[in-house]
Protein backbone atom coordinates (compact mmCIF):
# COMPACT_ATOMS: atom_id res chain seq x y z
CA UNK A 1 0.00 0.00 0.00
CA UNK A 2 2.82 2.09 0.26
CA UNK A 3 4.48 1.47 -2.67
CA UNK A 4 0.97 2.31 -4.27
CA UNK A 5 0.96 5.84 -2.48
CA UNK A 6 4.42 6.85 -3.42
CA UNK A 7 3.82 5.76 -6.93
CA UNK A 8 0.37 8.20 -7.13
CA UNK A 9 2.61 10.88 -5.26
CA UNK A 10 5.49 10.49 -8.13
CA UNK A 11 2.78 11.10 -10.74
CA UNK A 12 1.27 13.80 -9.44
CA UNK A 13 4.04 15.90 -8.69
CA UNK A 14 5.96 15.32 -11.98
CA UNK A 15 2.33 16.04 -13.71
CA UNK A 16 2.34 19.42 -12.46
CA UNK A 17 6.24 20.19 -13.41
CA UNK A 18 6.61 22.97 -16.06
CA UNK A 19 7.51 20.64 -19.20
CA UNK A 20 8.03 21.72 -23.14
CA UNK A 21 5.85 20.01 -25.89
CA UNK A 22 6.06 19.16 -29.05
CA UNK A 23 5.32 21.56 -31.79
CA UNK A 24 2.84 20.22 -34.03
CA UNK A 25 3.92 22.36 -37.42
CA UNK A 26 1.48 23.11 -39.65
CA UNK A 27 -1.34 22.99 -36.89
CA UNK A 28 -0.03 25.09 -34.05
CA UNK A 29 -0.69 28.83 -33.88
CA UNK A 30 1.55 31.25 -32.76
CA UNK A 31 0.59 32.80 -29.19
CA UNK A 32 1.86 35.94 -30.64
CA UNK A 33 0.80 36.67 -34.00
CA UNK A 34 -1.54 33.97 -34.53
CA UNK A 35 0.08 32.77 -37.87
CA UNK A 36 0.42 28.87 -38.19
CA UNK A 37 3.75 27.65 -37.02
CA UNK A 38 4.92 26.22 -40.15
CA UNK A 39 8.97 26.82 -40.19
CA UNK A 40 11.16 24.00 -38.26
CA UNK A 41 14.20 26.72 -37.95
CA UNK A 42 12.67 29.85 -36.65
CA UNK A 43 10.00 28.54 -34.32
CA UNK A 44 10.08 28.70 -30.13
CA UNK A 45 8.46 28.28 -27.21
CA UNK A 46 7.60 29.72 -23.28
CA UNK A 47 6.77 27.32 -20.78
CA UNK A 48 5.51 29.50 -17.81
CA UNK A 49 6.54 28.52 -14.09
CA UNK A 50 2.87 27.21 -13.73
CA UNK A 51 3.12 25.29 -16.80
CA UNK A 52 1.17 26.63 -19.69
CA UNK A 53 2.76 26.44 -22.53
CA UNK A 54 3.03 29.08 -25.33
CA UNK A 55 4.25 28.59 -28.85
CA UNK A 56 5.47 30.67 -31.29
CA UNK A 57 6.66 30.81 -35.44
CA UNK A 58 9.28 33.07 -35.03
CA UNK A 59 11.47 34.04 -32.54
CA UNK A 60 10.98 37.92 -32.65
CA UNK A 61 7.49 36.92 -31.84
CA UNK A 62 8.74 34.91 -28.35
CA UNK A 63 10.84 37.95 -27.47
CA UNK A 64 7.55 40.25 -27.80
CA UNK A 65 5.46 37.79 -25.60
CA UNK A 66 8.24 37.83 -22.93
CA UNK A 67 8.42 41.48 -23.14
CA UNK A 68 4.61 41.93 -22.82
CA UNK A 69 4.55 39.29 -19.97
CA UNK A 70 6.99 41.42 -18.08
CA UNK A 71 10.41 39.55 -18.60
CA UNK A 72 11.79 36.43 -18.63
CA UNK A 73 11.15 35.71 -14.43
CA UNK A 74 7.88 33.71 -14.69
CA UNK A 75 8.71 31.16 -17.41
CA UNK A 76 10.36 27.99 -16.75
CA UNK A 77 11.83 26.99 -20.08
CA UNK A 78 12.52 29.89 -22.81
CA UNK A 79 13.44 27.60 -26.05
CA UNK A 80 14.51 28.13 -29.31
CA UNK A 81 14.75 26.23 -32.98
CA UNK A 82 17.95 25.84 -33.45
CA UNK A 83 18.64 26.74 -36.90
CA UNK A 84 20.62 24.09 -37.97
CA UNK A 85 18.83 21.31 -36.52
CA UNK A 86 15.53 21.69 -37.79
CA UNK A 87 12.75 21.12 -35.38
CA UNK A 88 15.12 20.88 -32.14
CA UNK A 89 14.31 23.20 -29.27
CA UNK A 90 17.09 24.57 -27.27
CA UNK A 91 17.29 26.63 -24.76
CA UNK A 92 17.13 30.78 -25.20
CA UNK A 93 19.08 32.31 -23.39
CA UNK A 94 22.35 29.78 -23.87
CA UNK A 95 21.80 30.07 -27.27
CA UNK A 96 23.48 32.31 -29.73
CA UNK A 97 21.79 34.36 -32.17
CA UNK A 98 22.11 35.98 -36.01
CA UNK A 99 20.54 38.78 -37.97
CA UNK A 100 21.54 38.16 -41.32
CA UNK A 101 19.14 39.97 -44.25
CA UNK A 102 20.65 36.48 -45.91
CA UNK A 103 18.45 34.55 -43.89
CA UNK A 104 15.16 34.84 -44.08
CA UNK A 105 12.62 34.31 -40.82
CA UNK A 106 9.04 34.14 -40.99
CA UNK A 107 8.04 38.08 -39.24
CA UNK A 108 10.73 39.38 -41.10
CA UNK A 109 13.32 40.05 -38.79
CA UNK A 110 16.42 37.59 -40.51
CA UNK A 111 16.83 36.30 -36.60
CA UNK A 112 18.09 33.07 -36.26
CA UNK A 113 19.11 30.66 -33.66
CA UNK A 114 21.90 28.78 -33.01
CA UNK A 115 23.34 26.48 -30.93
CA UNK A 116 26.98 27.67 -29.90
CA UNK A 117 28.84 30.79 -30.79
CA UNK A 118 31.00 29.25 -33.34
CA UNK A 119 27.83 27.96 -35.23
CA UNK A 120 26.27 31.75 -35.29
CA UNK A 121 30.01 33.46 -36.22
CA UNK A 122 30.14 30.75 -38.69
CA UNK A 123 27.04 31.75 -40.53
CA UNK A 124 28.02 35.03 -39.98
CA UNK A 125 30.58 34.50 -42.49
CA UNK A 126 28.95 32.75 -44.92
CA UNK A 127 25.86 34.93 -44.99
CA UNK A 128 27.08 37.97 -42.89
CA UNK A 129 24.92 40.21 -40.54
CA UNK A 130 25.32 40.50 -36.77
CA UNK A 131 25.41 37.98 -33.69
CA UNK A 132 24.21 38.46 -30.57
CA UNK A 133 24.22 36.45 -27.31
CA UNK A 134 20.64 36.34 -25.88
CA UNK A 135 21.02 39.50 -23.41
CA UNK A 136 22.70 41.48 -25.66
CA UNK A 137 19.68 40.07 -28.35
CA UNK A 138 17.21 41.51 -25.89
CA UNK A 139 19.03 44.77 -26.05
CA UNK A 140 19.17 45.28 -29.71
CA UNK A 141 15.76 44.39 -29.67
CA UNK A 142 14.33 46.48 -27.88
CA UNK A 143 16.87 49.93 -29.18
CA UNK A 144 15.64 48.47 -32.44
CA UNK A 145 12.45 48.34 -32.36
CA UNK A 146 12.67 44.33 -33.14
CA UNK A 147 10.08 44.55 -29.75
CA UNK A 148 6.96 46.46 -30.51
CA UNK A 149 6.27 49.06 -27.25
Amino acid sequence: MKYLFAIAGFFALSACSPQPQDIHYGEDMCSYCKMTIVDRQHAAEAVTNKGRVYKFDAIECLLNYVEDQGGEEQFAYLLVNNYQQPGELIPAQQSHYLISNAVPSPMGAYLSAFQGAAEAAQMKTDKGGQTYDWDALQQHALQSGLIAK
